[in-house]
């Protein structure tokens, strides 16, 4: 992905771990997770770009819920990075529910998110990896439908050249210093510390670097 450049719009769109508690109401609100943590730095680092910042990420949202929404919280946003950070509801829908979505049906979903974006709008794309860790024990049961849906995102990202952010493995492999409850208490949704091990990939994976 190319460098950022000045005056760039830039959209986090997802579920509960990008709307992290955000005003619905204040279209600017970030909230307090990952997209904050980004806005934060970007912000400190590069004030001549005059980068604007929006947060669509709706808690519970799936990759369909993504398309029903998409006209409204991304394109008539003409943002010029989309962020997409979506999949972990389709697999716990599954087990919470018994409401799944297949494989092939979140690639397909998540596939038009991406080729509409491209039809209507010159924007730069990053793609983020779901991850679950195994807390509590359960979610170990979630990886034969969670890993099919990561792979699936690693071929879209390879597809159209995106900026991906590898989360499942980052998560994995800090928890072999903490346990997992660490980063993530229920493998789901991130401390603050989970929320900056988020910002500080999404960052490296558009070419910002730790300083």
């Amino acid at each position: 992905m190319a460098a950022l450049a000045a005056n760039d719009v830039i959209l986090f769109q997802g579920d509960s771990i990008t709307d992290c508690g955000r005003n619905y109401h204040e279209a600017l609100n970030l909230g307090v997770g990952y997209p904050y943590f980004i806005a934060a730095e970007l912000g400190r680092r590069y004030p001549e770009l005059n980068l604007t910042f929006h947060n669509r990420g709706i808690s519970g949202n799936r990759v369909v819920d993504l398309e029903r929404r998409w006209e409204e919280d991304c394109l008539a946003l003409n943002p010029t990075v989309v962020s997409i950070y979506i999949g972990i509801n389709d697999t716990w829908r599954r087990y919470d529910n018994n409401d799944p979505t297949s494989a092939e049906q979140y690639y397909a979903g998540y596939r038009r998110l991406i080729t509409s974006t491209l039809d209507r709008l010159d924007a730069k794309l990053v793609l983020v990896e779901p991850f679950v860790l195994p807390v509590p024990e359960d979610r170990k049961g979630w990886r034969e439908d969670l890993d099919p849906k990561i792979a699936a995102v690693r071929e879209l990202a390879q597809e159209f050249k995106a900026a991906y952010v590898p989360l499942d493995g980052l998560f994995a492999q800090a928890s072999m210093k903490t346990g997992p409850a660490y980063w993530a208490g229920d493998g789901v949704h991130p401390s603050a510390a989970g929320h900056s091990l988020i910002a500080k990939a999404w960052l490296e994976a558009v070419g910002v670097r730790a300083r």
